[in-house]
């Protein structure tokens, strides 16, 4: 049918949107992990499987995950919570180790963390009820920096050498097939006298799946300890493990750049 000389079969806007897109913005998952509940087959949309991310939703279509139904999108929140060792963070873990969302009061919503810590990282991790969110937080080209401390161990050539290597960090470097970006990382100017261990502050962009570890690493260097202090403007300050403090919506959008900020509902 033709209106007004469009085609509106062909519309995007008379498509809806994609189911993956709608999920996010539900606070199921981010857009990627939507696309992975959609191909485990938990996603029903009007009654039928839904088994691809190209499926388009409409105002008024019902959808459930896991036979729960799902609302309207709520008002973004975020939270900021403080990941102690030994949790993983995951939904669901096929090893059934204990996870972050297991350890959070049962009358906060359905949460998503922005980005993940791994089994024996802690400190600051930031979660929310809203995956559009979640995405524009961990993408590269929102230039949102982590910080973090580090204690490492080897490579005996004293604290000079360290340093040197340390500074070498801001030309990236490419280490087991992964190009890794610009680093800032000094030596703290306290160490104690504890053999050959040093404790480093080190602050990053991309954030790939055990950065800073594999740096490390190809610099001579074990991890022993990892500890994320700060996500962007956002700090673990003084917060007590598995403490979890929302922030106000008037302060998130203060504090997050304008094309985020953007995408805070409420």
């Amino acid at each position: 049918m033709m209106t007004d000389g469009k085609d509106t079969k062909n519309d995007p806007a008379d498509r809806g949107e994609r189911i993956a897109k709608v999920l996010a913005r539900l606070g199921v998952a981010s857009r990627r992990d939507a696309e992975k509940l959609i191909a485990e087959h938990r996603v029903v949309l009007n009654g039928e499987t839904v088994t691809t991310p190209a499926t388009f939703v409409k105002d008024g279509d019902k959808i459930e995950l896991d036979g729960e139904r799902l609302g309207r999108k709520q008002k973004t929140r975020l939270f900021l919570y403080h990941k102690p060792p030994g949790l993983i963070t995951t939904a669901k873990d096929p090893e059934r180790r204990t996870t972050v969302f297991e350890t959070l009061p049962s009358n906060l919503p359905r949460l998503i963390s922005v980005g993940r810590l791994d089994l024996n990282t802690e400190g600051l991790l930031l979660l929310t009820n809203d995956g559009e969110l979640s995405r524009a937080l961990e993408l590269p080209s929102t230039g949102l920096k982590r910080t973090y401390r580090v204690r490492v161990y080897g490579d005996y050539g004293g604290e000079d050498v360290l340093v040197k290597k340390l500074e070498k960090l801001k030309k990236g470097l490419f280490w087991k097939g992964v190009r890794y970006s610009s680093i800032e990382a000094t030596l703290d100017e306290q160490q104690k006298a504890d053999g050959h261990n040093y404790w480093i502050t080190m602050t990053l962009t991309e954030g790939k799946n055990r950065e800073i570890r594999n740096v490390m690493e190809a610099i001579g260097y074990k991890v022993s300890r990892l500890i994320r202090i700060a996500y962007g403007p956002f700090e673990l300050g003084e917060m007590n493990r598995e403490e979890i403090i929302e922030i106000p919506t008037k302060t998130m959008k203060s504090l997050l750049p304008e094309t985020v900020s953007q995408k805070i509902s409420g």
